[in-house]
């Protein structure tokens, strides 16, 4: 998988760090990355089929 090296504000990291671990919502700040960018994703995607950009 490839790596990727982004500049975030300490206070989104610390915010995203207070949903993950043991007994949070996600396992690892990665993980938490990767599903924000998904759902993202999957965002963008409704929008462009709404506005006919893209087919189902």
């Amino acid at each position: 998988m490839p790596k990727v090296t982004v500049e975030i504000p300490q206070h989104i990291i610390d915010d995203v760090n207070a949903h993950v671990g043991d007994g949070c919502k996600f396992v690892t700040f990665s993980d938490a990355v990767r599903t924000a960018l998904r759902k993202m994703l999957d965002q963008l995607d409704e929008i462009d089929r709404r506005r006919g950009r893209i087919s189902d």
